[in-house]
């Protein structure tokens, strides 16, 4: 899988993925959740999308406010299995 070029992050992030950010080699995006239980159910609700496209973010999770960290990690940097992961996290917030 190829490493997406500047432009086409830059594009990714200006258009369905507003919501995240770079930092680096990765996207990253964080969403507070409205209480502890219900930020640990969108986590439960993104780790099975994960397993499931065999891709997993970096997940923090701080009281009521997730981070997801997306790389592809055997890539060294931002493919697009993360664009396409930061659309479905999106579609679960």
């Amino acid at each position: 899988m190829a490493l997406l070029e500047k432009q086409e992050i830059d594009s990714a992030l200006a258009g369905d993925l507003s919501e995240w950010s770079r930092e680096g080699d990765s996207i990253v995006r964080s969403v507070q959740a409205s209480s502890f239980l219900e930020g640990i159910e969108l986590v439960r609700r993104v780790g099975e999308a994960a397993e499931a496209s065999d891709h997993h973010p970096d997940i923090d999770i701080r009281w009521r406010t997730v981070t997801f960290r997306l790389s592809t990690h055997s890539e060294g940097g931002i493919t697009d299995k993360d664009v396409v992961m930061a659309g479905t996290i999106d579609k679960l917030v």
